[in-house]
């Protein structure tokens, strides 16, 4: 999967340019993900061509009314086989308010960046149990 986020959209000039050089770059086998702040952004990377579009720091309420408007308005259009995905903030404890059946897939960055680590080594003793 190509991640396409805000810093790319600025180097390409926008989000269909972003969505162009990932699929030249990736091929026709990866999905094209587009980090989005508004519907309007949404719309764009829909267009161009997006297989998930992540509405990115949305608040439960304001997902889910952007992604029903989102993909009701695209399914008028006769588009309907993007994903919508929502992130950003949402924690074990927000989830539920973000469920949705317009809302595809969340994201919790929490499961990954707060997660406490184990400290373990695999160092190989030479020599050591051969036979």
């Amino acid at each position: 999967m190509v991640m396409i986020k805000d810093n790319h959209v600025w180097a390409t000039g926008s989000i269909t340019k972003a969505v162009a050089a990932a699929r030249r770059a990736a091929g026709f086998a990866v999905k094209v993900e587009v980090e989005c702040g508004s519907e309007a952004e949404a719309d764009e990377a829909v267009e161009a061509g997006a297989d998930v579009v992540m509405l990115d720091n949305f608040t439960a309420e304001g997902a889910h009314v952007a992604a029903a408007s989102v993909k009701a308005r695209w399914a008028e259009r006769g588009r309907s086989g993007f994903l919508v995905e929502v992130s950003g903030g949402i924690t074990e404890e927000t989830a539920a308010a973000f469920f949705s059946k317009d809302i595809d897939i969340l994201s919790f960055g929490s499961m990954t960046q707060s997660v406490p680590h184990v400290d373990f080594s695999l160092k190989v003793q030479p020599g050591a149990g051969a036979a």
